[in-house]
């Protein structure tokens, strides 16, 4: 299996950068869903609100890869 330089398998490190990524995207969704509601537009309010749980449950599944692999392979560092 291919490792990149952090001498993790570059799938898991994919998984982790989406994971992190999606989280916080999801925390600042929160602020957005904020504007929106205080400018008065709970349509886009609505919408950001849905956004922020898709990420959410991308980032689960990204969890839910990385327990798999981590049984997989060995995760430890090689550098």
């Amino acid at each position: 299996m291919a490792t990149g330089e952090t001498g993790f398998s570059d799938v898991m490190y994919d998984l982790v950068s989406v994971q992190y990524h999606a989280l916080k995207a999801g925390h600042d969704y929160g602020q957005y869903v904020r504007d929106a509601r205080n400018a008065g537009y709970d349509d886009v309010a609505s919408f950001f609100e849905e956004v922020m749980t898709e990420d959410s449950r991308r980032a689960a599944r990204c969890h839910e890869f990385l327990r798999e692999l981590s049984a997989k392979e060995d995760t430890g560092s090689t550098a």
